[in-house]
């Protein structure tokens, strides 16, 4: 019997949906994975280049294409190699094996005898004049995968697993017109909208002739329900005419959030729906020694370097959308019930935005501009979101209370562990049953979608490595999936993986603290997975971690683990870090166990890219509230600076195990719980509550 299909290959069988032969010395390779930054897809052409046998210089990527590449949904959760790759080599193993066995017919020699050098295929080592295009004609690829096609075996890899340059940068670099943002269409005209504040806002007036003199050019208007835009061929005119909009266009039934509603706790007092995970209700044994704290993490935006941008053309009944999305075909499906067209009439095109780890305004952006587009057939649009706008309207990741409970046994390790979490859904993609914002402008607009979040065995939203990995006897989980919330709140990297750990990660340091013991060592005592232990004890190593350094002088280490969502990678983190008027990263170690590494280099970015985005949410980011989102750029929403980012060390581990596990979210946790611990050390005191603020640090001084 063959062995079950990689999951995105069991959904997209047809292997001309993965691979494709288009002029001699030619290969594309098609994959629903998009490119947002990670370097997905030089990866996907070095497992090509290794599973076909050609040089990488032969090969072209299609990616995220409703019309020809495979569906694998989402681009997320750092799925895009711990997933997408393996179905990708199998269908490639496949196309290989085809291939083979077709020269062994036109040879008459058994398939053993062949191999394949550069596309060329070889019989005992020498040329059959035969290679993979003088084949493919022949060779019909609109087919099923098998799977009986053989991976390479790691001893046999060229490509995977060596560093190699990103594919995308260069035309980045040097200007070439690689974003969304540069595309051009013949007679295209731009389009600002004119954004309704919430659902269920109705337009009250427009001052037309007010806005067409800020406009100083000519626009007109498209008006459909209380869905408002400008159109114009000049950009300055729409640019200008979107910015005086908010003061001549008057609103009804607005609701706006106050400013103490960005506070976490202010969920607690909100209606939940009470989801238990994992053990049974814990004892209630007087005897037992206890430990209780609660940690909060208030809203944060994405803050993409670039606001979002979508282009659109409807012409002779079809629908054709570009957009910087991370799910072309969820995005289709979403157009097509929400416009009331049928998705076989839409076409969905990626095009790299600036890059985004999770559900920014790209979706919304895309489906402005096919708003627009129905009403101005044959005229393509393009929709650039300003940046007030994105900061203001984009969903926000939510904020979340944790309170970690555990019962301690003689010796003071946990027997039971209560993770216990508010928090309002993580899961408002276009996909998961969530709306597109202009589409809640538009007449009948669609019902908001029954509370929900992202199903446990998909790593779950708000519960997102809330259960310790450790070998604690009984663990749950009772998380209270908040339905009412001021602002939109969807995924953005990690999900709710951050604030876990760091409740999770930092309860573990104040139970070694309350046992005197060295933080290291207590993890190690209660760590019974092997790869763990690994990650731990090889970031203690490169820290050169000293278990008897003193507490409260300013200066402090700290250390924290996790596997991502307990499916993926292994990442430990130790900070090293000042304390006086402001918090002060000097160095971060990092040890990482991702398995099979294709791009090592690509890992190691990654890996990096977490630990400073995760930085900059616990020492700076917030998103605050005042009769509206207040956060509306850099300055009233500061991120960490270059200036501010410390020395990185990062090691791989265990990089040639066969299976790969997914890197682009493993560090972001435990960064956010070795700084806290850090700061922890630094003072002498605890702070529960992020960002890690001036006014916070100070607070807890004047506790102690």
């Amino acid at each position: 019997m063959n062995a079950p299909l990689p999951g995105p290959l069991a959904d997209n069988r047809r292997l001309d949906r993965w691979v494709a032969f288009p002029a001699p010395g030619q290969v594309t390779i098609l994959t629903g994975r998009v490119e947002i930054g990670q370097g997905v897809l030089t990866a996907m052409a070095q497992i090509a280049a290794d599973e076909l046998d050609v040089a990488m210089t032969r090969i072209a990527i299609r990616s995220g294409d409703t019309e020809a590449t495979p569906n694998e949904g989402y681009t997320a959760g750092s799925q895009s190699i711990q997933f997408g790759a393996a179905a990708l080599r199998q269908a490639l193993a496949d196309i290989r094996a085809l291939f083979l066995e077709k020269a062994a017919q036109m040879l008459g020699c058994d398939a053993r005898e062949l191999s394949i050098v550069d596309g060329q295929i070889l019989r005992n080592g020498v040329s059959s004049a035969q290679d993979y295009w003088s084949l493919a004609g022949m060779v019909n690829l609109a087919v099923d995968a098998t799977g009986t096609g053989a991976r390479k075996a790691a001893s046999e890899f060229k490509t995977i697993g060596a560093s190699t340059a990103r594919l995308d940068l260069p035309g980045k670099v040097f200007g070439a017109p690689a974003f969304i943002h540069d595309m051009k269409l013949d007679g295209m005209v731009h389009a600002r909208v004119v954004r309704q504040p919430n659902r269920g806002a109705s337009i009250g007036s427009i001052d037309e002739a007010a806005i067409k003199r800020a406009a100083k050019g000519a626009i007109d208007f498209v008006r459909n329900g209380d869905f408002l835009a400008v159109i114009s061929n000049d950009e300055t005119a729409v640019d200008l005419a979107g910015a005086a909009a908010a003061d001549h266009v008057t609103w009804q039934n607005v609701e706006a959030p106050a400013a103490s509603q960005q506070e976490a706790r202010w969920l607690l007092q909100r209606p939940a729906i009470d989801r238990p995970f994992g053990a049974p209700p814990s004892p209630d044994a007087q005897a037992t020694e206890r430990f209780e704290a609660t940690y909060t993490r208030g809203y944060l935006a994405h803050a993409s370097i670039s606001p979002s941008c979508g282009l659109a053309l409807y012409k002779n009944g079809h629908l054709d959308v570009w957009t910087h999305c991370q799910g072309v075909f969820p995005l289709r499906a979403a157009l097509a019930r929400e416009l009331g067209i049928a998705a076989d009439k839409i076409s969905v095109h990626h095009v790299q935005g600036s890059g985004c780890y999770g559900h920014n305004g790209a979706d919304d952006a895309a489906a402005d501009a096919a708003i627009v587009a129905l009403q101005k057939p044959g005229i393509p649009v393009r929709v650039r979101w300003r940046r007030e706008e994105e900061f203001v309207y984009e969903p926000k990741t939510p904020a979340m209370v944790v309170t970690v409970r555990a019962l301690l046994d003689e010796t003071g390790k946990p027997s039971d562990w209560t993770q216990e979490i508010w928090s309002p859904t993580h899961n408002l993609r276009p996909g998961g049953g969530g709306n597109l914002l202009g589409a809640l402008a538009l007449p009948n607009p669609p019902p908001a979608p029954p509370p929900n979040d992202v199903p446990e065995a998909n790593g779950g939203g708000a519960t997102r490595n809330a259960e310790p990995l450790y070998a604690i006897p009984a663990k749950r989980i009772l998380h209270h999936l908040v339905t009412e919330t001021p602002i939109r709140t969807s995924a953005l990297r990690g999900l709710g993986a951050m604030p876990n750990v760091f409740a999770l990660e930092c309860a573990i340091d104040e139970l070694a603290e309350r046992a005197g013991a060295d933080p290291v060592a207590y993890r190690l005592s209660i760590t019974a997975d092997v790869r763990a232990r690994a990650v731990i004890e090889k970031v203690a190593a490169m820290a050169r971690w000293d278990a008897n350094a003193p507490a409260g002088t300013g200066i402090g280490r700290g250390i924290a683990f996790a596997r991502y969502k307990n499916k993926a990678a292994y990442s430990a983190i130790v900070v090293e870090l000042q304390v006086d008027e402001d918090i002060r990263l000097r160095r971060v170690w990092c040890a990482t166990d991702a398995g099979l590494v294709v791009n090592p280099d690509g890992a190691v970015n990654q890996l990096e890219g977490g630990i400073i985005q995760s930085a900059s949410w616990v020492l700076k980011e917030q998103v605050r509230f005042d009769n509206g989102v207040a956060s509306l750029d850099w300055e009233t929403y500061p991120v960490l600076k270059f200036s501010e980012v410390p020395a990185i060390d990062v090691e791989l581990i265990n990089t040639r195990d066969e299976i790969p596990l997914g890197v682009g979210e493993a560090t972001a946790g435990p960064t956010a719980a070795a700084i806290g611990n850090a700061v922890s050390h630094a003072l002498g005191a605890r702070i529960r509550d992020l960002p890690l603020t001036r006014e916070r640090v100070m607070a807890a001084l004047l506790k102690e």
